[in-house]
């Protein structure tokens, strides 16, 4: 009877065996080979960013293997987890400390066309390295954030168009064991110069896909109102495509973008001033506003369309719409940053998800909880919680941790701990009877400074 594989494969012969291991090694050889290869060919087609040129540099220092090091690495891809989320424009000063490995992460919705500008100032005469890295979250929660744009040159300053809408995210984190104060700021900005000269965005009073003509067909535009005769001009650097006239647009002129691959169309001209293939740049004169076409009973104004390749047309109002509000400015008492305050006042303090009294509510927090304030932004303080939750607190409803609330004497032997937790590491041992100063409270923890000058958590009771 034949043996079966099983058996078969039992009773190799060593010689087979030495053959049979040969091979494998061959394979794995080849397969690592391959792997190298493909990662070499994906290096070529896609750099490896500042960012992580600088963790392959701690990796070969055997430093991601330090405690510190390997907060640091966590920290990065934390903030791409847990980002704050927020409405641009945005501004924010905030403080790393050497000691603690950190990064933050923003959170924020772009529209297809805007670009978005970031730019970062540290505190005069820091020569710490930030780095800034911009990505597309993923629909699929499961998925990596999609790498947009680094800051490369150390310029502290990011600029990216978006070319679908969606949601971005913004890392910045300093290298390890370096300490800074900053102010980042991000605003969304028009990617194509306003087609209408001295105009704005207000100027705009018919969106896109408003009915047309009883509902039977939509706007594919928006309508820029001005005096008849005001000079519409390149939005982009191009090249005229056509230059005619049509039932619908009357006098019209079609603008190849050719660094975003789009045709800009401009409809119901009282006159055109160029030529089908002259080149132009941004700001050159296309034409006089007016209301040919089907626009004579209406006040004169531009049809200003965008239409790409395999899609037709989309809507404009983002690539040329730059919102007039400024960013909140950081408040002028930044003292309190890295440092610990808690919650004041005669009730409970609300924790939000971003800085707004409308955003989500994160947790109601009691009188006197400490927090560490995080960064600060107008009226309110990005905190943190002891427990490592983070939201926004109006600031008013903080105060200063710096003195003690009271002093309480510990009825029996306890321990001293890093966090408010039972599992927290034991940093200091509490007598029975010790007078400790109490500077707030967390759960079932007191926040207290020892006679020793220890600072940590005890439980109550």
């Amino acid at each position: 009877m034949a043996d079966p594989p099983t058996a078969i494969s039992r009773r190799a012969s060593p010689a087979a065996r030495v053959a049979r291991s040969a091979a494998s090694a061959l394979l794995l050889l080849l397969g690592h080979a391959r792997c190298q290869r493909a990662d070499e060919i994906r290096e070529r087609l896609e750099p490896p960013t500042a960012y992580e040129r600088y963790v392959r540099g701690l990796q070969r220092a055997g430093l991601d293997s330090t405690a510190l090091g390997r907060e640091w690495v966590a920290a990065g891809a934390q903030a791409l987890r847990t980002p704050a989320t927020l409405e641009l424009p945005y501004s924010e000063a905030a403080y790393f400390a050497a000691d603690r490995a950190g990064a933050e992460g923003y959170r924020f919705a772009v529209r297809r066309g805007q670009r978005i500008v970031v730019t970062l100032e540290a505190q005069a005469g820091s020569a710490t390295r930030i780095f800034l890295d911009l990505f597309q979250a993923p629909v699929d929660t499961l998925r990596r954030p999609e790498h947009v744009r680094s800051d490369e040159g150390a310029t502290r300053r990011l600029d990216a168009e978006a070319d679908r809408d969606g949601t971005w995210i913004l890392r910045v984190q300093p290298e390890l064991l370096r300490s800074v104060r900053y102010t980042v700021t991000l605003r969304a900005e028009a990617s194509l110069a306003f087609p209408v000269s001295g105009r704005d965005s207000r100027a705009i009073q018919s969106r896109f896909g408003a009915d047309r003509d009883a509902g039977r067909r939509r706007h594919q535009g928006v309508d820029i109102f001005a005096p008849r005769g005001t000079p519409a001009i390149a939005a982009v650097d191009g090249r005229v495509t056509w230059v005619g006239t049509n039932a619908l647009g009357g006098n019209v002129v079609f603008l190849r973008d050719d660094a975003r691959r789009q045709n800009l169309y401009y409809a119901h001209l009282d006159t055109q001033l160029v030529r089908t293939g002259t080149r132009v740049r941004v700001g050159d004169t296309l034409g006089l506003v007016g209301n040919t076409g089907n626009a004579r009973t209406t006040p004169p104004h531009l049809h200003f369309g965008i239409y790409h390749r395999g899609e037709g047309a989309v809507d404009p109002y983002a690539f040329v719409y730059s919102p007039a509000r400024p960013a909140p400015a950081p408040r002028p008492d930044s003292v309190r940053l890295g440092s610990w305050s808690r919650t004041s006042g005669p009730r409970v303090v609300e924790l939000r998800a971003s800085p707004d009294v409308r955003a989500a509510l994160v947790a109601s927090l009691p009188r006197q909880t400490p927090v560490r304030v995080v960064a600060e932004t107008g009226r309110w303080y990005r905190v943190e919680l002891p427990d490592g939750e983070r939201g926004y607190l109006v600031a008013a409803a903080t105060e200063p941790a710096g003195s003690p609330l009271r002093r309480e004497r510990t009825g029996a032997p306890t321990v001293l701990r890093d966090q408010p937790a039972v599992a927290a590491t034991v940093v200091d041992s509490v007598g029975a009877g010790t007078s400790v100063a109490v500077y707030g409270r967390f759960g079932t923890f007191l926040f207290v400074r020892t006679p020793r000058g220890a600072m940590g958590w005890v439980q109550r009771g």
